[in-house]
C-alpha cells in the first residue's frame, strides 16, 4: 500500500475497527436527548455539497433553540440575513443532502444530524421565527435520517471552552483591515469598513 490512502479498503486496513457502540448509537430520528441538545444549542455548522462544486460548511446561530424540533423526523432552521452568497441554499436545492453539527457553549459533547432538506418560504414555516418584527427569508426543512452524539475528544483537545485559552482580538488585524488588504481596497480606510460591519451586526442580525 502506498503512503496515500485511496479507497475505503485502504482506510479500513490502516485504522482500527470501530467499537460496536460507535455504530449502534446512530439513530434515525431525534429522540428526547437529541431534542434537548438542540433546544440548548445556539450554534450549528451545516455542511452541504453538490455536483460540480466544492463542499461548503456554513455557521448558523441564534438564541438557544433557534433550530426548532418540529417532530422526531423534522427540524426547522431559519435563514437570517447573511452575505447572500447562498452557498448552502444552492447546494440544498441541487442535492438536498445536509449534515449538521450542534454545539452548546461549555459542553464538550456534540450532536450530529444528517438528512435531506428543502428550502421553504411557506408562511407556516417562516412565521414561527419572528424576531424584531421580521421573519426569515426562508426556512430549511430538514428531514432527519441520522442523529447521534459525537465524542468529546475534538473539543477536549482544542480546549475550545477554556477561558484561559481565549485569544485576544488584538492578535489579528481588524476585520476591516483584512478585507481591505484581501480586496486591494487601498483607498478605503479600514475604519470605514469596520464601522459598516459594526452597524450591520447591530441592525441586520434579524
Amino acid at each position: 500500500m502506498s503512503n496515500v490512502l485511496k479507497s475505503e479498503a485502504d482506510l479500513r486496513e490502516h485504522y482500527a475497527t470501530p467499537m460496536a457502540g460507535t455504530i449502534d448509537k446512530q439513530l434515525d430520528h431525534v429522540e428526547k436527548h437529541c431534542a434537548s441538545f438542540i433546544r440548548l444549542s445556539p450554534f450549528v455548522c451545516i455542511g452541504t455539497s453538490r455536483d460540480g462544486a466544492l463542499p461548503d460548511v456554513s455557521p448558523k446561530g441564534g438564541e438557544p433553540g433557534f433550530v426548532k424540533v418540529q417532530d422526531p423526523k423534522t427540524l426547522l432552521l431559519p435563514d437570517w440575513p447573511g452575505n447572500n452568497r447562498l452557498d448552502t441554499l444552492t447546494n440544498v436545492v441541487s442535492s438536498g443532502s445536509v449534515g449538521l453539527l450542534f454545539f452548546i457553549p461549555g459542553i464538550n459533547d456534540l450532536l450530529r444530524v444528517n438528512g435531506r432538506a428543502e428550502v421553504s418560504v411557506d408562511p407556516a414555516h417562516t412565521g414561527q421565527f419572528e424576531m424584531r418584527g421580521r421573519n426569515p427569508r426562508s426556512v430549511l426543512v430538514i428531514h432527519v435520517e441520522e442523529a447521534y452524539l459525537h465524542c468529546t475528544k475534538a473539543l477536549v483537545r482544542s480546549g475550545l471552552w477554556d477561558v484561559e485559552k481565549q485569544v485576544e482580538r488584538s492578535v489579528l488585524p481588524s476585520t476591516g483591515e483584512m478585507y481591505r488588504d484581501q480586496l486591494a481596497l487601498d483607498g478605503v480606510p479600514a475604519e470605514v469598513i469596520d464601522q459598516a460591519l459594526d452597524e450591520s451586526e447591530k441592525n441586520d442580525i434579524y
